[in-house]
């Protein structure tokens, strides 16, 4: 079981980052507390750059991408019934599949347009450049919250599967249910502002919220230091 770390004056609390900077360098400082000695450090775009980049340069360490994709609903833009890792494996929540009854054409129609979705931005964002074998070294990997969670399982089994060591997932804000679901998961979760209840919304912890364009984490890769580039 992951040990977690979380705020306990923000539990519970919305509109407690300024904004995703903000809430990264808050991230920053706990993690420089934990001293994960060389971590590998990975962060999900979009959201997740901009709370990654303040944890790189705090940490001192190179900042990394890992592209994975939520497979969503074909009703839906937001909500999702699993994620595909890097190399295309799924992850379902079979649960939701089960409530929906989505045909299990419908389900593969879905995830080949995610797996076209995903490859188009690996290419876009990553280029040619192949994950590494991480040799059992420290892995912290980065979003800008944990809400159904599907999209960090994927990327955390995928980093395992490239022989991570200590693992770390550092989100600014999650679901408690999503918390206590994956603690198992990993070595330790930093979550700083955990919300009970049946409603949760990643957007509800910032005050100033948007989605990320691609534009905008290629800059924000580009403003890094060229030793903090991974």
């Amino acid at each position: 079981m992951g040990r977690l770390i979380d705020d306990p004056r923000l539990r519970n609390r919305t509109r407690v980052f300024l904004d995703r900077g903000h809430a990264g360098r808050r991230l920053a400082e706990k993690l420089w507390e934990l001293q994960p000695e060389q971590p590998h450090l990975f962060a999900i775009p979009a959201g997740g750059v901009p709370v990654a980049a303040p944890i790189a340069a705090r940490l001192a360490t190179p900042l990394h991408l890992i592209i994975v994709r939520k497979i969503r609903l074909p009703w839906t833009t937001e909500a999702g019934f699993g994620a595909l890792d890097p190399e295309g494996h799924t992850i379902f929540n079979e649960d939701l599949l089960a409530h929906v009854r989505l045909s299990p054409e419908a389900v593969q129609t879905q995830v080949a347009k995610t797996l076209a979705t995903l490859r188009q931005r690996e290419e876009r964002l990553r280029g040619s450049r192949l994950y590494p074998d991480l040799a059992g070294r420290p892995v912290v990997v980065v979003d800008d919250g944990l809400a159904s969670g599907y999209t960090m399982r994927a990327a955390v089994r995928f980093l395992k599967e490239k022989n991570a060591g200590l693992l770390i997932v550092a989100v600014p804000t999650g679901s408690l249910a999503t918390v206590h679901d994956f603690l198992p998961e990993v070595d330790a979760l930093v979550c700083l502002n955990v919300r009970a209840g049946y409603a949760f919304a990643v957007a509800a912890a910032y005050e100033n919220w948007y989605d990320l364009e691609e534009s905008e984490v290629l800059d924000i890769l580009a403003s890094l230091p060229p030793e903090l580039r991974g």
